[in-house]
């Protein structure tokens, strides 16, 4: 039987690492743990910062209504109340809907380009 390596998931991120994933300056993230409850990473001994993937997808979660759906903190803070888990199912069909999109419009574009090669 041939040896399956396992995936390696990451349990932790670092600030920078998160902020990069967003192309969001760290102090951004940093301002919306004091805004939002639900963002609490750890700390390490030393004070940094230690996010786990469940507290990237609530930084997704508000990265997505604030940046992308153009609510303000307290609105924000307000649908993050209300409907946590329905939100993050939506975010994520969303997600799913662009990244798809992405990939017809990118694919529409190749066809045309084939098609003026070929004419």
């Amino acid at each position: 039987m041939p040896y399956k390596e396992r995936e390696i998931e990451k349990q932790y991120f670092t600030i920078g690492e998160v902020a990069a994933q967003f192309n969001v300056a760290p102090s951004l993230i940093r301002f919306w743990e004091t805004e939002f409850e639900e963002l609490r990473p750890r700390k390490s001994k030393k004070g940094n910062r230690l996010y786990t993937p469940a507290d990237v997808e609530t930084f997704r979660t508000i990265y997505h209504l604030v940046k992308e759906r153009g609510y303000t903190i307290p609105g924000a803070r307000d649908i993050l109340k209300q409907r946590g888990p329905q939100l993050k199912e939506k975010i994520d069909v969303i997600q799913s809907l662009e990244k798809v999109r992405g990939f017809l419009v990118q694919l529409k574009k190749e066809v045309e380009a084939a098609g003026k090669a070929a004419g």
